[in-house]
């Protein structure tokens, strides 16, 4: 797999059958190692290792409705209440980061309403802070850490 523009971390992987699998410590369990499943694995050790935001508040793929339509978030951290706080979109390395991209996961937060969004594919991330009142997106220099979140 590639390299990418976030923090190493001490992964497993097992081979089964002819797919190659990496250990999701949030879910549990070994799950298919695809270009974006890398870096989902990578900014989600990211967010517990250097920003020290909780296992227990982040969501892996849970699924979400818009228009009647059944979507699949890449990633929610919630707050202590239970209700999400930053949303993030996962690409592959190889897939650059576009305004399709930035509209997807704007159309994800309209029903999750996070007050965070944010996208990567390992090399590049962008990250917004909502303003779901004037429906602004200001973008910040970085992924707030859970010291700064107001959780």
């Amino acid at each position: 797999m590639e390299t990418l523009n976030l923090p190493s971390f001490e992964y497993k992987i097992k081979h089964s059958d002819a797919n190659v699998m990496i250990f999701d410590a949030l879910r549990r369990k070994y799950v298919l190692l695809t270009p974006e499943e890398w870096v989902r694995q990578h900014f989600v050790h990211y967010l517990i290792g250097s920003l020290q935001y909780p296992k227990s508040l982040i969501s892996i793929e849970r699924g979400t409705t818009y228009n009647k339509l059944q979507k699949r978030t890449d990633m929610c951290v919630y707050d202590q209440q239970g209700k999400p706080y930053l949303l993030v979109e996962c690409k592959a390395a190889h897939v650059p980061i576009t305004q399709e991209v930035v509209r997807q996961v704007s159309v994800y937060n309209q029903v999750l309403q996070a007050r965070y969004v944010a996208i990567t594919n390992g090399l590049e991330h962008y990250c917004w802070e909502v303003n779901f009142e004037t429906r602004q997106f200001q973008p910040l220099p970085g992924i707030p850490a859970f010291s700064d979140a107001s959780l």
